[in-house]
């Protein structure tokens, strides 16, 4: 059960690169996929955790009074805790997008 709402249209509209085929299915399993020069915003539900499966991706966490936002990247087996209703955008850092997965912390 996901844990984030993703603010585009739908996850059905997202282009996934053609290069995306060659990524070994173990590391798609159960994952989501960012492509190049794509961004988009998630809003954390519940508690999460985004942990980055390949590639490096680029994120923006909304700014509080308690924490200013700052940019962090995120490379492979990185994660990111994410408190609930909390938002990130997120983009794929390079030209070669990145491969993700959202969740219960």
């Amino acid at each position: 059960m996901s844990t984030a709402v993703c603010t585009t249209e739908s996850l059905s509209s997202l282009s996934v690169p053609a290069r995306a085929a060659t990524v070994p299915p173990a590391v798609r399993r159960g994952a989501w996929q960012i492509a190049p020069g794509e961004a988009m915003s998630l809003k954390a539900r519940a508690a999460s955790i985004l942990r980055v499966r390949q590639g490096r991706v680029w994120i923006t966490p909304d700014a509080t009074l308690a924490n200013p936002s700052e940019d962090l990247v995120l490379a492979p087996g990185e994660s990111l805790m994410v408190a609930a209703g909390q938002r990130i955008v997120m983009e794929a850092w390079d030209g070669y997008g990145a491969t993700y997965s959202w969740d219960n912390a």
